[in-house]
């Protein structure tokens, strides 16, 4: 069976949740995140400090891609969304789906980076996001990073579709998920 996978990647407080919902919404696709995982584990074993909130982090990573990998071995596809790393996280989505046929799109979300610095200042402050996460000392530990406004694309197959976000009234998820189904009827399967 054939799955295909498409990626949400980008930096904290860029707009890729409510991004990956509206896609996955207008696809019709189940969304896997990151912070879903995290959230519902600090609901059940409780959340502490800051490095309490980053193992929680990697072990929401790893059901992350369990999940993944589960989800391409029934051949589903799936809309996936977390900040993911070149480096850390390339070789774990390959591994994940390594034993089905699969199509990737990533849609690489960037912002501009004062922009993106405010958003996660106000994001800190606005009370919606869990007090396990920590946004006042994320937002100290990743400001140089949030500065540049973007990360690097997952060195995965397939199309990279990126979305500026600075201007979120801008971005039209209904037709980057029309490209996204645009990308995978023209691509042969990895």
């Amino acid at each position: 069976m054939m799955s295909r996978v498409v990626v949400i990647n980008g930096l904290p407080g860029v707009g890729k949740t409510s991004l990956a919902n509206r896609i996955a919404q207008s696809l019709g696709w189940p969304l896997l995140t990151k912070d879903m995982i995290k959230e519902t584990l600090f609901e059940s074993i409780g959340w502490g400090d800051r490095p309490w909130s980053r193992k929680l982090s990697a072990a929401s990573m790893d059901l992350l891609f369990l999940w993944l990998h589960r989800e391409a071995l029934a051949g589903r596809d799936v809309v996936i969304e977390g900040n993911f790393e070149t480096h850390r996280d390339t070789e774990r989505f390959l591994r994940a789906v390594q034993q089905t046929p699969t199509r990737w799109v990533q849609v690489l979300v960037v912002c501009d980076g004062d922009v993106l610095l405010a958003r996660h200042r106000a994001r800190g402050l606005s009370g919606k996001r869990h007090p396990g996460h920590h946004e006042g000392a994320l937002l100290d530990e990743l400001q140089e990073v949030l500065k540049q406004g973007e990360n690097a694309p997952l060195a995965l197959p397939g199309l990279c579709i990126k979305v500026d976000t600075t201007d979120f009234q801008l971005v039209q998820p209904d037709h980057i998920a029309e490209r996204v189904i645009q990308a995978f009827a023209s691509e042969q399967p990895v």
